[in-house]
């Protein structure tokens, strides 16, 4: 079974993530920030992944820290998930439109993590609960960082800040799903000329 349990308990933050990457897309997210609920269901939903996360934050100061454990907790559920990454495809790639918006994401499942984030912003903040933009690039950064990957996500076009986030998290949900799928082909073996990833 290619799945984790994450618990990550600061004193700015309580999170729980589970995660199954052979899974149908099921979800139970709540981080108490419903714009960011709808941004992580896009990930499990479109990258076939089944999620869970439970997070309480200090929501009364502002949405950073609750926005950057859980995707700490969730990169690195990803990690354990993977293992040793035997016989996985190991990179992936996807475009992901939404109205106007189009976004791309690449995954390489290295073991060496660097994230990149771009987007063309319209307004300085997302949802009801005015989560900066700033924090969406922070996301793939964390996200990138624990899971031990090459994260890079670009919206190459778009007028709605809504449909930009959401193309990005699309695409990345099927980038990582291309990249975690075990090749039959592959044996077993690490899917790297060094033998270790």
């Amino acid at each position: 079974m290619r799945s984790a349990e994450v618990h990550r308990h600061t004193r700015e933050t309580q999170v729980t993530v589970r995660v199954h990457l052979d899974g149908s897309g099921r979800y139970h997210i709540a981080t108490g920030l419903g714009f960011y609920d709808h941004m992580l269901a896009q990930l499990a939903v479109h990258g076939l992944f089944d999620i869970d996360i439970e997070a309480q934050g200090d929501l009364h100061i502002d949405p950073h820290h609750t926005w950057e454990d859980v995707a700490l907790a969730l990169g690195q559920a990803f990690d354990r998930a993977l293992g040793a990454r035997q016989g996985i495809v190991r990179m992936g790639h996807a475009f992901a439109p939404l109205d106007e918006a189009l976004a791309r994401a690449v995954v390489d499942l290295s073991g060496r993590p660097y994230g990149h984030f771009h987007a063309q912003w319209h307004t300085p903040y997302l949802g009801r609960e005015a989560i900066p933009v700033t924090l969406v690039g922070h996301f793939v950064r964390s996200f990138a960082t624990q899971a031990r990957a090459a994260v890079h996500v670009d919206v190459l076009r778009g007028a709605d800040d809504h449909h930009q986030v959401e193309a990005a998290f699309k695409a990345l949900g099927r980038a990582l799903d291309m990249a975690t799928r075990l090749d039959p082909r592959r044996g077993g073996q690490i899917p790297s000329s060094k033998g270790t990833l």
